[in-house]
């Protein structure tokens, strides 16, 4: 079996500062974090940031310019720079950095959707920020990317040289990406991440998993590579499946909080040191960057 890209995702736009107290927050904190796990072994980092000062999620290019800096004079990995991020962005707001920054890999969700965490406050009932309230009970919250938006990212980002790793949180978004294929729009090799667990997508039982893997087989052949997220719980099992199916996997503290159950995850190194546990255990070496940059046909930092 070919060696196993992994990639880590440091923060995001779905936890919260009160929901653990590892969550990196500033510029450096972030950095710190997508260097650690590089350490340990991954070849991606997917990429957001956040507010300095009450850790809401934000796209602004003078703070992922800093990251960028921070993670370039320490590591060669690969960074992926989010389009995605939040669902309470618009378009505008969400490119705006790939656009700025011209990034080699830049995330890319393939549907619009319900985006529901308003569960989440059950477990989190005590939150810091009035933002966080209404981050998390808003029950009519939906994730914008419709054909145009997503035609608009592929020609402005793609113009630049920026590829992109396709979220794809249902089946129908795996269709969604072969009909930009077909329009030309797209070139193979596809960078497929499947998400697994949010609610508004498809669940993370290992049908939901073998289903997808088929699915993207069955449109795209061999022109692509597979990797997948489980959100919470079910990050550490569907990484599990799709290694030992000979695929990727993506960790971080962007997609869960957790090191095992009911333990915090202290570093986001330590999720990527536990998945590559779990690929070494299946015989599975894994990618460096510049492998990783070559499977994907990517240019490389400029």
């Amino acid at each position: 079996m070919r060696s196993a890209i992994i990639t880590c995702a440091p923060t995001g736009a779905i936890h919260t500062p009160s929901m653990s107290p590892f969550l990196p927050i500033t510029p450096e904190e972030i950095a710190t974090a997508a260097i650690g796990a590089a350490e340990a072994g991954a070849a991606v980092v997917h990429l957001h940031v956040r507010d300095p000062e009450d850790g809401h999620p934000v796209q602004d290019v003078g703070l992922f310019r800093e990251l960028l800096g921070h993670i370039r004079g320490e590591s060669e990995v690969v960074i992926n720079v989010t389009t995605g991020g939040s669902p309470h962005m618009t378009v505008d707001e969400r490119i705006r950095p790939a656009l700025e920054l011209a990034p080699e890999l830049a995330s890319l969700n393939m549907g619009t959707m319900n985006f529901g965490l308003y569960p989440m406050l059950e477990r989190f009932p005590e939150l810091r920020y009035e933002w966080e309230h209404l981050h998390l009970g808003n029950k009519a919250l939906i994730f914008r990317n419709s054909f145009e938006d997503i035609e608009r990212i592929l020609k402005s980002c793609g113009d630049q040289g920026t590829r992109f790793e396709f979220e794809c949180y249902d089946t129908a978004h795996l269709y969604n990406l072969a009909h930009f294929v077909d329009r030309g729009l797209v070139e193979p090799p596809l960078f497929v991440q499947s998400v697994f667990g949010i609610l508004g997508g498809m669940g993370a039982d290992v049908d939901d998993v073998i289903h997808q893997r088929r699915t993207a087989e069955r449109l795209f052949g061999d022109d692509f590579e597979w990797s997948v997220l489980g959100a919470g719980a079910a990050q550490t099992r569907v990484a599990a499946l799709s290694l030992a199916l000979g695929d990727n996997a993506r960790v971080g503290l962007e997609d869960s909080l957790w090191d095992g159950p009911g333990r915090l995850a202290e570093a986001n190194r330590d999720q990527v040191e536990r998945v590559r546990i779990l690929a070494e255990a299946v015989h599975r070496s894994i990618a460096s960057p510049q492998e990783a940059r070559e499977r994907l046909q990517l240019r490389g930092v400029s």
